[in-house]
This record gives C-alpha cells, structure tokens and sequence, in this order.
C-alpha cells in the first residue's frame, strides 16, 4: 500500500458524532482536497450491545439507542460545491476484536425473511487472524468497511439515518473496503462528509438487516473533482481489493415476477440448504447467509418472472 500521512483524526466523541443528515451541521474538519482523514467511528448501536447482552435484552438496547445510528463528522471540504464530486480513496480500514449480529422477529418487519422468526437472534463473533469465528468450525473472512459513508444532502429538512440518499448514506455495500475509491455527488457546500457504521464482513444483501457489527477506524483521502454530473454513487475497486470470486460456491435459486420475492425465495432455499447440509439451526443459517452469502441478479429480462440466486462460498466450513 502506497504510504500516506494523516492530516486529521477525528476520534468518536459525542461532540465528533451526530445521528441524522443535514446541511446545517456544523463540521468537526475543515479539509482541503488532498487531505488524509483517520474516522474513528461507533457500531450502528452505539456500544449498547455488549458481549453479555442476550438476545432477549437487544430490543432494550435498541430503545435505548437515541436518535438512531451514530455517525463521525461531518468533514467540510474546501472547495466542494453542488455539481462536483468527492472522490473518498479507502486506504485502510481496522475493526475491533469483537462483533455482534443480530436479526428481528415477525413484528418489527425487518430483514428478508422476518416472517419466518419470531423472537430476536444475536451471535457474537471472536474477530481475530483475519477471520470471524461462527459455530462448528465455520470461519467468516473479514474485510471491514463502512455501512454508512456519504453527504450532506440537498434536502433542507433533517434526514433519517436508515435510508440511502442520493447523496450516500446507509448502503451496506461490501465491497467499499480498502482499495476502493467512491465517488459521491456534492449537494451542498463543502460537501460535509460523515462516516459511520463499522461492518467486519458482510455479504451482498445484508440479508437479515446485520452485518459482523463492530468499532472500526478507517483512513480515506480526499478529493474534488469538479463538474463531473453523476446524480448518485459510484465506486472504482483496484487490483488490491479483495475478491473471493475464485472459491468454490453453492447457490440457490429464487424465481418470481418480483425481485424481492425472488431474494427470499433464493434466501430461504439457502437457510433450508444449510439446515440440512451443514447441520446449522434455522438462527445461525439465517446470520450465517447475512454475513457470507452474496445475493445477485441472474435474469431480468424473461418478463414477467427474474431470477436472483443467493451465493455462499464452500471454503467458510471446515473440511
């Protein structure tokens, strides 16, 4: 990795994090183009999950979470201004030794297959070596990012965290890792860049609304490329980013006239696979596809039914 000096590193404090998007924030940074920026950012429950928390306390930990997920920044970045892109260079991205996943039952209509469980589900994960520890041998590579990274956006009213904009925001996207640059349109002046959300590993989808949840410090550089008309985000991954395309993978299929009944359908057909395959409990194949299985779009075109596969590598189980 090319070396670098960082110019400003904004530590997680209460003064450096805020949990909606709006222009009228002030910014903790004032950075010029060029600038290396360290985040140190908080989980998406803002450490109210810890490694004694039971399933059954996780709605009370949720209750207690004020104003939704919490964010660091935002950055001001001199000489952003609408019309123009910042370009945020991932150059490295370190996570805590631990993390949590958790799922949501029925009745709070949450995640792909919500209507097939009924209470909550949480797993803690021993994050070491490279690798997440799941049950009976299972090991989850890790490659940590950011579930939430983008702009101010253009809407004056203050935003809700949950929701992508155009602007960025909560995407959950795996592949925004070390190596990565993403490119974000600016909406307001300044651009005011916040980062958040610390994910170990992840799979395509984030198929039971969790992720390996856990702290995680990332540098970026930025930079302003003016005039470039892009109206929602784009990212470029290098050589150096990492790929898994080459291991062996089981997938199922999910056939509809509806991509998301197409995800779920692929979905559950990959949780019964692994119930009856690898011996996991409906719980942990249920995280176990959230965090390692990618879900991808295999035919659009055959009106009026698409097909959407879900993907699981082999090389996770033991041998």
């Amino acid at each position: 990795m090319t070396e670098y000096t960082i110019d400003y590193s904004i530590p997680a404090k209460d003064n450096n994090v805020h949990s909606k998007w709006s222009q009228t924030l002030d910014p903790v940074v004032e950075a010029k183009p060029g600038d290396v920026i360290s985040f140190e950012c908080r989980d998406a429950w803002n450490g109210l999950i810890d490694k004694d928390t039971t399933a059954e306390e996780v709605p009370d930990a949720l209750a207690e979470r004020e104003g939704g997920m919490p964010i660091t920044g935002p950055v001001a970045v001199e000489g952003a201004s609408p019309g123009d892109v910042l370009a945020v260079e991932i150059l490295d991205v370190e996570h805590d030794d631990w993390g949590w996943t958790s799922f949501r039952p029925r009745e709070d209509e949450f995640g792909l297959l919500y209507e097939e469980f009924e209470e909550w589900g949480l797993h803690y994960w021993h994050l070491e070596g490279g690798v997440g520890e799941f049950v009976d041998g299972i090991e989850i590579p890790l490659d940590p990012f950011p579930g939430t990274i983008g702009l101010a956006p253009a809407d004056e009213t203050e935003q809700n965290m949950g929701p992508p904009h155009d602007a960025g925001g909560n995407m959950d996207t795996k592949h925004l890792t070390a190596g990565t640059t993403l490119y974000l349109p600016v909406e307001v002046e300044d651009a005011l860049l916040s980062i958040g959300d610390g994910h170990a590993a992840q799979g395509d989808g984030e198929i039971c609304g969790g992720a390996i949840e856990t702290p995680i410090t990332l540098n970026v550089r930025l930079d302003v490329l003016p005039n470039w008309d892009i109206s929602q985000p784009q990212y470029l991954m290098s050589d150096g980013n990492s790929s898994r395309e080459d291991v062996p993978t089981y997938a199922t299929m999910g056939i509809s006239d509806d991509l998301m009944e197409a995800a779920r359908k692929a979905t559950l057909a990959m949780v019964e696979h692994l119930q009856v395959a690898r011996n996991l409990s409906a719980h942990d194949a249920y995280i176990l596809t959230s965090v390692a299985a990618d879900l991808k779009i295999n035919e659009i075109v055959d009106r009026p039914n698409w097909v959407v596969s879900s993907h699981i590598p082999e090389d996770i189980f033991p041998k």
